[in-house]
């Protein structure tokens, strides 16, 4: 089985998808249509930036969505992507959107429209509170627990991604992120390092991203997947739409359990995989969980 996997929020670059509208007028059609559902030049961002509004929650996660959704139109305008040829997809975090418009869960639009009320909700939750995220390398899952329960203190500081074999990370507090640094060295973690985003993904600080992401959903158009996706909350696939619909909103406030989901696609079958664009992080990741999958990039031309 052949799977496709979506990147997810740090992916994003000034100049991403300037190149295949040039030469793909599907994709070109992607970044229009975006333009006018969201309201403001998505497409002038992307291409031109600047990086500092590029990398805001609120507009790095539909920039991120659209391109690699304008990846895949161009591929099948070009005859380089047959959508039958693969039999289950996932995306990290932000990914598992682009990974349901593929299995056809929800259209483009709707899909965006959800993405955006998700990135807007979580910038909203970040600034309620100072808060962020620590990777820790070289640190399984009990020893990030260890940090979390020596570092918490009175704040807010849980697991928030399992990624890979010995890259775990927090998301929390500002205070308890930076107790957690010291933690992770006084416990024999290799390293800590502060994650350059907004705030505290994945951790109960989002609880109102999650309630607002709740309504927008309840009024989306979600259908049963035509391929299964696989949640990065349960690490398990499902194709039925009213449980998507659950697990996109409880995904904001759960861990994002990335490497146990690719090991379960790879008990199910997996043999190979695709990721589009923007950036190769899953790729990296693969070679970590499940060194003898081969994660092709697809390029703007071609698989």
């Amino acid at each position: 089985m052949r799977a496709i996997l979506f990147p997810g929020q740090g992916a994003q670059s000034v100049g991403m998808g300037a190149a295949l509208c040039e030469r793909h007028p599907a994709a070109r059609a992607v970044f229009e249509e975006a333009d006018d559902v969201l309201g403001y030049s998505l497409s002038t961002l992307c291409f031109e930036g600047p990086a500092d509004q590029l990398i805001r929650t609120d507009r790095a996660q539909p920039a991120i969505y659209v391109t690699s959704v304008a990846t895949v139109q161009a591929l099948e305008e070009s005859g380089g992507l047959d959508r039958d040829g693969y039999g289950a997809a996932a995306g990290l975090s932000l990914g598992e959107y682009t990974a349901c418009w593929f299995a056809d869960v929800f259209s483009f639009a709707d899909g965006l429209r959800v993405v955006q009320r998700r990135g807007t909700a979580m910038q909203e939750a970040c600034d309620l509170e100072p808060s962020g995220m620590v990777s820790l390398i070289g640190a399984d899952r009990d020893k990030a627990e260890a940090v979390c329960d020596a570092a918490r203190g009175d704040g807010v500081l849980v697991v928030a991604n399992l990624n890979s074999p010995g890259q775990v990370v927090l998301s929390g507090s500002h205070g308890a992120c930076g107790r957690a640094q010291e933690a992770a060295k006084e416990l024999g973690i290799r390293r800590a390092i502060p994650l350059k985003v907004s705030g505290a993904f994945h951790s109960p600080l989002m609880a109102t991203a999650r309630a607002s992401l709740e309504a927008t959903l309840s009024d989306a158009d979600i259908r049963d997947a035509r391929v299964p996706v696989y949640s990065n909350v349960t690490a398990t696939p499902t194709r039925a739409g009213d449980e998507i619909r659950s697990l996109l909103a409880r995904q904001v406030v759960s861990p994002v359990l990335w490497e146990s989901s690719m090991r379960q696609l790879v008990a199910d079958g997996m043999s190979s995989a695709a990721e589009p664009p923007p950036g190769t992080v899953l790729a990296g990741l693969m070679k970590k969980i499940a060194p003898h999958v081969a994660v092709d990039a697809l390029d703007n031309e071609e698989e």
